[in-house]
């Protein structure tokens, strides 16, 4: 069987790689949107990774996430549909169903994007589903939620230098949950819709089985490093106070930054795991452990 990967020097891409070079011929295909461009797929798969992520520093034009995401999956979707290839895998995310998350996340939340990454992602998502699919021909959507992994510099690794440091973590008194994905388990997930000719097509969210505080967080970070971490107690009415003034005074702490540290995001993937039969090969903390401890090297 031969794969295709867009996107295949990313993060997710590049593990992807790895984790199925020596059981399936592999290929990238480097893509970007061109207007009324023709794209020929050769191959049994086509995996789409390519795209433009969430730009936390907005400085982005919107219409570069309409072309990238949306656009450019429509031309490789129907690429696919002319072509011999037999799975077509989207990578979306659960940000195409929802900002803030109210309880638990499912598949059968009616999806209200707020951002144009959102956005972009859900009409991409509409368009595939919208499409008659020929016999013979599987479709995945994947909602993962944060992923990590070695390689990855995001948001967990400005937590870890924070207790590399030994500064405080001073949201102490905010009680959060979060979803995590370990990048080991939504490569497992990938590699079993692949070789899984039952799994019907669909929209599946992709989550490590548990759930994780940013409180249970630095402790973790700590457990690593061997490193006792500080968590504050702070009031949180004094801190959110504080991130106000950080709105007008364009401090690092603001009222956006403080929801995006303090929210509830958890997801379920009841969905995927009950339709693999399978469990995931790691925990979320085994996941996370093993995400922080490349932070090391």
């Amino acid at each position: 069987m031969k794969i295709i990967i867009t996107g295949a020097k990313g993060f997710v891409g590049t593990n992807l790689m790895t984790y199925l070079q020596h059981s399936y011929v592999m290929q990238s295909l480097s893509v970007r949107y061109i207007p009324n461009q023709q794209i020929e797929i050769k191959g049994d798969v086509i995996i789409h990774l390519a795209g433009k992520a969430h730009d936390l520093k907005k400085v982005s034009n919107p219409q570069d996430y309409y072309e990238a995401n949306f656009e450019l999956t429509k031309q490789l979707f129907d690429a696919f549909l002319a072509s011999e290839s037999a799975v077509f895998i989207f990578m979306s995310t659960v940000k195409a169903v929802a900002d803030e998350v109210k309880g638990i996340l499912s598949e059968d939340e009616i999806p209200n994007p707020k951002t144009h990454y959102g956005i972009a992602k859900h009409q991409a998502e509409q368009y595939i589903l919208n499409q008659k699919l020929p016999e013979g021909k599987r479709v995945y959507i994947l909602r993962p939620c944060m992923i990590h992994g070695a390689g990855n510099k995001g948001n967990l690794n400005l937590l870890y230098q924070l207790v590399v440091k030994g500064l405080p973590w001073p949201l102490g008194a905010f009680e959060n949950q979060r979803s995590f994905l370990s990048i080991e388990n939504l490569c497992f997930v990938i590699k079993e819709l692949l070789g899984n000719t039952s799994i019907p097509s669909g929209v599946y969210q992709v989550a490590d089985d548990d759930v994780l505080s940013t409180n249970e967080l630095i402790q973790l970070i700590g457990k690593v490093l061997d490193k006792k971490s500080r968590i504050l107690n702070l009031s949180k009415n004094a801190i959110s106070l504080l991130a106000k003034l950080g709105d007008y005074l364009h401090l690092p702490l603001n009222s956006e930054r403080l929801q995006k540290l303090t929210e509830n995001y958890v997801v379920s993937n009841q969905k995927i795991i009950k339709t693999i039969g399978k469990e995931l090969p790691i925990s979320c903390e085994e996941g996370l452990i093993m995400t922080f401890r490349s932070f090391k090297k």
